[in-house]
């Protein structure tokens, strides 16, 4: 069910954070400890590839993000270099292009309404790193797949959204934030995402997120309102495997 973004605080003096977060079936969950976001930095050769697309972080305390790639242009998204929870704020970068005075810009997935939109930021305000897995689910089947080099590398049974509020689909969608929850229903680990369910109306907007669940007899059938569930086994398996950044592409 879709999941919504939540409010932080430091917990005691250390530098722990706690994460809250707010499922559409009206479970408030409980407080859960938030897992790092940052991608590790990549070797120049690679971070200066041409393969899209490619996970980032920002580098600024604040980034425009444009309608097209000129500065003249419409701003249609400002992101903060660090989101509500203190952890840097991922990005999905879809490809590059330069304007009519040679300044490079990155085209980006934006995680808002209407799903699917795009916009343009400055290059040198953005970290890459490549991406060589993605998430693909299948509405369908009710399969989710893990892609590297475009080979299935891993793959499992999953719940997702019932009739009239069925789970979004897209193709520029990506994991936006990972946490370990501690209310059993969000099962062992759970992902945000940058897609957006049908129920706007609360808090955050109706995040859709991928995450694990307690009750695996549900797995296969459409029951959500709006997220992917998946067995906890399947959730710790994607904690190793993709990290904030990653894309995901969910097909009829």
């Amino acid at each position: 069910m879709p999941l919504t973004e939540h409010r932080a605080q430091r917990f005691h003096a250390k530098a722990s954070f706690l994460v809250v977060i707010v499922c559409v079936g009206g479970l408030l969950a409980t407080v859960g400890s938030a897992s790092s976001a940052r991608p590790a930095a990549a070797p120049a050769a690679e971070a200066g590839s041409t393969a899209y697309p490619k996970a980032g972080i920002i580098l600024r305390t604040r980034l425009a993000a444009h309608s097209r790639p000129s500065s003249g242009s419409k701003v249609v998204k400002v992101f903060p270099q660090f989101r509500s929870d203190f952890r840097p704020t991922a990005l999905l970068v879809l490809r590059e292009s330069k304007d009519a005075k040679g300044v490079r810009w990155l085209k980006l997935s934006l995680p808002m309404r209407p799903n699917g939109r795009t916009g343009w930021v400055k290059a040198a305000g953005v970290q890459m790193r490549p991406v060589h897995r993605s998430i693909v689910v299948d509405l369908s089947s009710r399969r989710l797949r893990v892609l590297q080099n475009g080979k299935t590398r891993y793959a499992t049974r999953v719940a997702v959204g019932r009739p009239g509020l069925e789970t979004p689909t897209g193709s520029r969608f990506y994991l936006t934030a990972t946490f370990k929850p501690t209310e059993s229903f969000l099962g062992a680990f759970a992902f945000e995402t940058s897609a957006y369910s049908k129920l706007s109306e609360w808090p955050g907007g109706g995040v859709v997120g991928l995450h694990g669940t307690s009750m695996p007899w549900l797995l296969g059938k459409a029951v959500s309102h709006g997220c992917i569930r998946m067995s906890n086994a399947a959730a710790l398996v994607l904690k190793r495997l993709t990290p904030p950044g990653t894309p995901l592409r969910i097909v009829a």
